[in-house]
């Protein structure tokens, strides 16, 4: 990098700084707070720093919201998130999809579909806009809070869009806790073997974090399986946020002008899904490549977790609280079309 050009390097970074600083201190604390609180509940179930730093910058936002703040944390909502996202590509494993079987496969992305439809028709039967009935349906039926922030790439620009993404986050949260504890007694319940109770899990849990939770309090044998269909259903975050985007897109004129970025993180996505199928199975490269990918899945966690203190940041309480009871029966009602769908298909298999 030549002498000149640091100077305009530091020009173009200087308005953002504020932000950007502002935004990751909200998610160092969020990090330090999760372990207290989680103590404090008596060390069973916590909340996680994700939802943390999201309230925290809520109630920041009357701070935040000046103009010194805002162009930092439009750059974390709209950049950092995005290859933040593109990341979380090494979580997974072609090999693993695989050997869920087609008919499994089949099952989850059937399910996943009829979630993400049923959010439009929901946001249509309630009144909301139909931005919140995509962040609704896909956060879901992919992976929670992160589907809800890659969806917003993608959904135009309302009135409230800031509430409703943060709205998603927490609900999203809410929601999978609750599964955590009912769903393994629903799967006994319902006779389920440990294999099938494990689909189950991972095809209707909304979170990873959860997900994992759930599995281990049944056995080793379910938890493994909840992780690669949940994993399989966060593969699908690429093709269900351009899908999603591209609809947008042919129905812009009734939201606003929406319009599919160039979807250069999702392409960075798969290749990553790509790189980690190969390298993870090569012994020869573990030793090289198992810590770099720990700091780049790393990068991913602390990016998503700056990109959502941002986000709440920029949230008004005030905006959120007005949203009203038919939100929380969006949410509710997309929770429970993924739930019936999966646990039907997989009594009908078998």
């Amino acid at each position: 990098m030549t002498e000149a050009a640091i100077p305009r390097l530091a020009k173009g970074l200087g308005p953002l700084l504020p932000g950007i600083v502002l935004s990751t201190v909200v998610a160092i604390v969020s990090v330090l707070a999760e372990p207290v609180l989680k103590q404090m509940a008596g060390g069973r179930i916590g909340v996680p720093a994700v939802v943390i730093a999201l309230l925290i910058g809520m109630s920041l936002h009357l701070v935040a919201n000046n103009q010194r703040f805002v162009p930092g944390m439009t750059f974390c909502v709209k950049k950092l998130l995005r290859w933040a996202i593109a990341l979380l590509g090494l979580r997974i494993a072609l090999g693993d999809i695989v050997a869920l079987g087609l008919g499994t496969a089949v099952l989850v992305v059937v399910s996943m579909a009829a979630t993400i439809v049923s959010g439009f028709v929901l946001a249509r039967l309630l009144g909301r806009e139909t931005g919140m009935g995509a962040l609704g349906g896909v956060a879901t039926a992919v992976c929670g809070a992160s589907a809800a922030l890659a969806t917003a790439t993608v959904v135009p620009d309302y009135r409230n869009k800031a509430a409703d993404i943060a709205f998603t986050v927490i609900a999203m949260n809410a929601l999978s806790t609750v599964a955590m504890l009912a769903y393994p007694l629903i799967c006994v319940w319902l006779g389920l073997s440990e294999q099938q109770t494990g689909v189950m899990l991972g095809s209707t849990i909304h979170d990873v974090a959860q997900v994992v939770g759930a599995g281990q309090s049944v056995s080793d044998e379910a938890a493994n399986a909840a992780v690669i269909v949940k994993l399989f259903r966060v593969f699908m975050l690429l093709p269900a946020v351009l899908i999603v985007g591209w609809w947008l897109t042919r129905h812009g004129g009734e939201h606003g002008e929406a319009k599919v970025p160039v979807p250069v993180f999702a392409i960075v996505f798969l290749l990553l899904c790509l790189v980690n199928s190969i390298l993870a199975t090569q012994p020869a490269f573990a030793g090289v490549y198992g810590p770099i990918r720990d700091v780049l899945l790393e990068a991913s966690r602390w990016g998503l977790l700056i990109a959502i203190a941002a986000l709440g940041l920029g949230t008004s309480i005030a905006a959120m609280a007005r949203l009203g009871w038919r939100h929380i029966a969006l949410v509710t009602g997309t929770s429970l079309v993924i739930l019936l769908v999966a646990t039907s298909g997989l009594i009908l298999m078998g």
